[in-house]
């Protein structure tokens, strides 16, 4: 359980360095939104005209595919920044963002943010390490889809998932996010029949257990074990 706490500290590793003051100030130089549940925040394709902080609750990330199907790119948790580089960039979002839970933004425009850094130099470096961290998950999740076996990617997938969004309860590791089988199938790469038959082969094993929508590690160790082997 300490990974997971430790991970959600990392993401507010945006501000870290700062004095009350500073914050203060980095706080009332944006602008507040507060959003109801299943709330676009915005949308893929729309011009990039503002970063936002996720000061409390949940964004999911999605991109349309060619094909039309919505999949699910990643989540951003309280302490999480987000679209500072197309705003950085003057492009447009190559996502859509929507709240999954009541959730409170900070939204900054590119003048704003680019101000912000100037009088705060901890906070661009804090920023280009945050981009750094997802460009190399990027390369592991590419590097995953190339060399793992499905069940392994998906191993990956459901740890990493607990990892961020990881709530310790009597039974497990409680993923605290709403997760259909195709969401988890499009996040690992496969297919939803495949995923089906793996979670539930991993259900009977009593690893995982799965409750309307949400999917609780009964046995965190067997399922590391076997993401880094493909041992069953």
């Amino acid at each position: 359980m300490a990974d997971i706490e430790e991970s959600r500290e990392q993401e507010s590793d945006i501000l870290k360095e700062l004095t009350h003051p500073q914050y203060d100030e980095l706080l009332r130089s944006g602008s507040i939104k507060n959003l109801s549940q299943n709330t676009v925040l915005f949308r893929q394709g729309d011009d990039a005209t503002n970063t936002y902080y996720v000061k409390n609750g949940k964004l999911k990330l999605t991109k349309i595919n060619p094909d039309g199907r919505e999949v699910i790119i990643r989540y951003v948790y309280a302490g999480g920044l987000t679209a500072a580089v197309s705003v950085l960039k003057d492009r447009e979002y190559p996502v859509t963002a929507e709240s999954i839970e009541e959730t409170e933004v900070i939204g900054w425009d590119k003048r704003t943010i680019l101000s912000i850094m100037k009088k705060n130099p901890d906070i661009a470096v804090n920023s280009l390490m945050i981009v750094l961290e997802r460009l190399e998950e990027l390369q592991n999740r590419y590097l995953e889809l190339c060399a793992e076996k499905v069940e392994q990617r998906l191993a990956h997938t459901i740890l990493r998932l607990s990892k961020a969004a990881g709530v310790k309860t009597s039974e497990g590791i409680c993923i605290d996010l709403p997760l259909s089988r195709q969401n988890i199938a499009d996040y690992a790469g496969t297919t939803v029949f495949t995923a089906s038959r793996i979670l539930s082969e991993w259900e009977r094993k009593g690893w995982i257990k799965s409750d309307r929508g949400k999917i609780t590690i009964s046995n965190p160790h067997k399922l590391m074990i076997f993401s880094e082997s493909g041992n069953k």
